[in-house]
């Protein structure tokens, strides 16, 4: 309910001054006789009275306030498992009924006072189809949970099988709020034989042997005879056998030739055993990539840093590379892999250090051409970067400042995923030296600055070539928050890992001149995701250009052909193909550049997640602990009836928000208008009677 309530500048006791001064003003006007009767008079004489009343009255300030209350239900959201195992597990006559049980309570919640609403998943939908290829049950409730942060958000209502196989357990999550979980599935455990996990390196070397390592899961069986194939190009390349006895996992080793180089696929196959109803989890592809051999990052540092460490675990990622680090007296690296000749990137940290440990290393590799990534730090020596070939001059040096980073989305020497800025701007400030400083006018920016809430245009991290040698420069220290804290919001560091990782290898990757570039954004994408190319053309002076007409041919590992077009455009050099399945494609990529063809040719890798299909037993006891854990109570979904009653049994209780505005009576327009009609109402009956 509004309320309305009029306040005083002044005393209130001016408000009788107000109406004495009306009174007597009325008075002195129309004590003496006039032409006109007494009724009249006394009309005219309330007139004035009231007029002269609100001019005074308006003069002591009063003040309108009012306060809007609005009352917010309370909202329960449901929460429905839309992944690809409960349509596995539930037929849809049974889903059907489900659904209409579902809105049978969600209306009648709502006629009780509740706010209800639905969502999957990957988030509301107007339709639920059970299409999500992972289930994360956990992440799912705590975007809910964001998404009504200072709302009056009851409880969420899962209706799942259990099942989660991505991100965190709902068990060790705590939830500020009560989650009701409504159980649906099979819980009976069923004859399964599940390819459970696959283990290989996804880099190989020519001419080498690599393990492959197949664990099964068996499940309702014993003293079961289990065999294992893998197939190469639909060839059977390797076979084993195995007796389960008493066992529930047993894994197969491989030793697998790496005889061609590139994508190769391999196929692993587990035969099915009597009585097996679900096929789906019978077999798996692995996907590994034959190379020639590792390339050396070497790192140098004056003294251990958590940076270190994290630049560490991105390069490590990456079983093509071999990371070694060089910290004179506490790690000296041998003497061959400090060699030039021997290094494909080396990695400065904090140079160029006061103590000159690194100092002439650092010399002896500028005046090579081996690439370079330099960092800042405390231990930097600003004042003699130039001096020692890094293109930064401070004004100021010694003091430092606090900045977070944004992303240059017109950043050309390498693409990268268009939400990572979304991920970057979250991350928690790190040090960089304070004040102007000027950097090369031909350096590509990767990473501004942002100091507070203010975008600046000083480069965090920038790389350029000079004297064709890459150089990559990053103007702090501290990188290691960035990657934990992702880690810390996600459980992953995808956004952090996928930046630096393309980074080390466009620096490690020598130096690509052609004037017409074209290439996937990633290496490998999932069937749900879109393959996304980056085309890029320049003219004789490397200048990017655009309006040229991008030619696409893609070939699968069965010889099926794909062709696709478009036009590069300012803001547009990237084009996405959907519907792709699973394998290893060529792309062969064309534009035509001076009157000539030009032609680009590579490989990526498309991968099929069959998570959900690995167990299809429903886990009602992980969904009764999630909701004791969270003071909910565990249905089953044809008890959903009552969830209702005991919804019911609780008071929907309001959460009641007030505004409250001030507002001087004198700008109000109906005060205005009540002034003008009563002094117009008086002019015109004395007009009327014949006075003025």
């Amino acid at each position: 309910m509004d309320q309305q309530r009029l306040l005083f500048e002044y005393s209130p006791a001016f408000v009788l001054l107000s109406v004495g001064l009306g009174l007597l003003y009325a008075y002195l006007l129309y004590q003496t006789k006039n032409s006109w009767g007494k009724n009249t008079n006394r009309v005219l004489f309330a007139l004035r009275t009231v007029l002269v009343f609100f001019l005074a009255f308006l003069l002591i300030g009063p003040i309108l306030k009012l306060t809007i209350n609005e009352y917010e239900k309370p909202a329960l959201v449901f929460l429905i498992d839309n992944s690809t195992s409960v349509h596995e597990a539930v037929d849809s006559l049974k889903w059907e009924e489900s659904w209409e049980g579902i809105q049978k309570s969600m209306d009648n919640l709502r006629s009780n006072g509740f706010e209800v609403e639905v969502s999957t998943l990957d988030g509301p939908r107007n339709e639920i189809q059970f299409d999500q290829s992972t289930s994360d049950l956990n992440g799912a409730v705590r975007d809910i949970v964001g998404k009504y942060e200072g709302k009056n958000l009851a409880g969420v209502v899962v209706y799942s099988d259990g099942i989660y196989n991505s991100g965190s357990s709902p068990l060790y999550s705590p939830t500020r709020m009560p989650v009701y979980t409504v159980g649906i599935g099979d819980t009976t455990e069923r004859i399964d034989v599940v390819l459970r996990n696959v283990l290989y390196n996804k880099i190989a070397y020519e001419g080498n042997q690599f393990p492959l390592r197949a664990e099964v899961m068996i499940h309702g069986l014993q003293n079961q005879d289990i065999r294992a194939s893998v197939y190469r190009k639909g060839k059977l390349i390797a076979r084993d056998q195995k007796n389960s006895g008493g066992r529930s996992l047993i894994d197969f080793d491989f030793q697998i030739d790496a005889s061609e180089k590139g994508l190769q696929r391999l196929d692993i196959v587990i035969d099915q055993v009597s009585g097996e109803r679900n096929k789906k989890n019978n077999s798996a592809s692995a996907f590994v990539e034959v190379v020639e051999g590792k390339k050396k990052i070497l790192l140098v540092a004056s003294a251990p840093h958590p940076d270190i460490k994290t630049l560490a675990s991105v390069v490590e990622k990456n079983a093509n590379y071999e990371f070694i680090i060089h910290i004179p007296g506490v790690k000296d690296a041998p003497a061959d892999a400090l060699k030039i000749e021997n290094i494909d990137l080396a990695i400065f940290h904090q140079a160029i250090d006061y103590s000159g440990k690194t100092v002439p290393l650092f010399k002896s590799m500028m005046e090579s051409s081996v690439s370079m990534l330099v960092t800042l730090g405390e231990r930097s020596n600003l004042r003699q970067l130039a001096a020692n070939g890094i293109p930064l001059t401070y004004e100021t040096p010694g003091q430092w400042d606090a900045v977070t980073p944004i992303i240059n989305a017109n950043f050309k020497d390498f693409g990268f995923s268009e939400n990572m800025n979304s991920v970057f701007a979250r991350y928690p400030p790190v040090n960089v030296p304070f004040g102007k400083f000027t950097y090369p006018t031909n350096a590509n920016v990767l990473l501004f600055q942002r100091i507070g809430r203010v975008a600046t245009d000083r480069p965090f991290l920038f790389t350029l070539t000079q004297n064709d040698q890459k150089l990559a420069v990053m103007t702090g220290d501290g990188v290691w928050r960035w990657r934990m804290d992702e880690f810390a919001e996600t459980q992953k560091t995808e956004a952090f890992d996928d930046v630096f990782s393309k980074l080390i290898q466009y620096l490690s990757t020598r130096e690509d001149r052609r004037k017409f570039r074209s290439f996937p954004v990633q290496n490998e994408f999932t069937a749900s995701e879109p393959v996304e190319f980056e085309s890029q053309v320049y003219n004789e002076l490397f200048e990017q250009v655009y309006g040229n007409k991008i030619d696409i041919n893609l070939t699968n590992e069965s010889g099926e052909k794909f062709e696709y077009s478009y036009v590069t455009s300012p803001g547009n050099s990237r084009y996405r193909i959907g519907g792709l399945g699973q394998g290893v494609y060529q792309f062969r990529s064309s534009t035509e550049l001076n009157g000539a063809r030009e032609t680009v040719r590579g490989e990526f890798l498309i991968t099929e997640q069959n998570i959900e299909s690995q167990n299809l037993t429903a886990d009602f006891n992980l969904l009764r602990k999630w909701a004791a854990n969270t003071g909910g109570r565990f249905y089953k979904a044809e008890d959903l009836n009552q969830l209702e009653q005991d919804f019911s049994r609780l008071k929907a209780s309001s959460r009641i928000h007030s505004e409250e505005s001030f507002n001087p009576l004198i700008n109000l327009k109906l005060v205005f208008f009540l002034l003008l009609t009563l002094i117009s109402l008086e002019w015109f009956i004395r007009k009327y009677m014949g006075s003025y």
